[in-house]
């Protein structure tokens, strides 16, 4: 049986997966792989950094590591794009692919635009691998916080990049679409713009969301929260990565419709969200009954706290990474 593993560095060149194949790693705990033209080949697991030398060991020094050559990229957007690229051209547009498993593939180089905006890209020469990973039942912990009296109650993560605020976020969509022990499922709508919450390939979410879940793939989120409102019926709607003006009217008309919105945003910490001039307005006028802050510098999912809509902190025990 092909490994996860495996199955993954098959969408690199040909040298770059004989050296990845050489290398020990835990597939569960890498978060991306990064190549870029005459860079070296580097891997990002729990949070550190490590160059890969072309004997597939892991080093301090971007001395030792592979060269990523023009030939290796070109190979690989082969590999990941089926010899298709211009297949994907409205994903490439937004400046990623999302390929089977879920994994999302980002990518930059020279943008070519006119007047509706990025028309293409070409002489694409960094790629970002984000490996998907689901940990089901991370949320385990944070859950019964997040109900009163058999309610579910407007909830916002915030969350430092890479402390596994989307790997939380989908583990409580599933569980809110389900239903937990101590309450029924919800319908969910999904407003998925960059594909990783459902990671839905060719239509189909690679990650499971729950049976009550709708997932609108690849749509911008202040227009997909209305879109859900006007077709869905959702009881909640959950977003990631907050943070426009046009994200706060959209998420403003959600709540004003009694569906019940669950959300990310990036920031270190309550005060961090309160000093920025746009997401202020949401702990001032206290739109969310949760905050659930996470903390990825002991590790990825790390809960420091939850806090009622006044920033009250609530009782936490058992504060489990993912």
């Amino acid at each position: 049986m092909i490994g996860k593993w495996d199955e993954l560095i098959r969408i690199f060149s040909k040298d770059i997966r004989t050296i990845l194949k050489r290398t020990c790693v835990d597939f569960e705990n890498v978060q991306e792989i990064r190549l870029r033209i005459q860079g070296p080949l580097l891997m990002i697991q729990n949070n550190r950094e490590c160059y890969i030398t072309p004997e597939g060991k892991l080093s301090k020094s971007p001395g030792d590591a592979f060269l990523v050559s023009r030939r290796d990229l070109k190979e690989t957007l082969e590999y990941i794009s089926s010899y298709s690229l211009y297949a994907f051209e409205e994903e490439i547009k937004q400046g990623f692919i999302t390929i089977q498993g879920g994994h999302r593939i980002g990518l930059a180089g020279k943008t070519v635009t006119d007047n509706q905006g990025i028309r293409s890209m070409k002489f694409i020469s960094f790629v970002n691998v984000r490996l998907s990973h689901e940990v089901k039942g991370c949320a385990n912990q944070v859950m019964p916080y997040l109900y009163e009296k058999g309610e579910f109650l407007h909830t916002l993560i915030l969350s430092p990049p890479r402390s596994g605020k989307t790997t939380l976020l989908r583990d409580m969509i599933r569980q809110i679409s389900d239903g937990t022990g101590f309450n029924g499922g919800l319908t969910v709508g999904v407003v998925d713009e960059r594909s990783e919450i459902g990671a839905c390939y060719q239509g189909e979410p690679q990650n499971e969301l729950g049976i009550h879940t709708d997932i609108l793939d690849c749509c911008p989120k202040a227009l997909g929260m209305m879109m859900m409102i006007r077709t869905m019926s959702p009881q909640v709607i959950a977003v990631d990565e907050i943070g426009s003006r046009e994200d706060l009217a959209a998420m403003e008309y959600v709540m004003n419709c009694g569906c019940k919105l669950v959300a990310t945003v990036h920031g270190s910490s309550m005060e961090d969200i309160r000093q920025k001039p746009v997401l202020g307005r949401l702990l001032q006028e206290q739109w969310f009954e949760r905050y659930v802050v996470l903390e990825g510098k002991k590790r990825p999912g790390y809960v420091a706290r939850i806090c009622d809509s006044k920033g009250k902190e609530l009782a936490l025990s058992g504060r489990e990474g993912l």
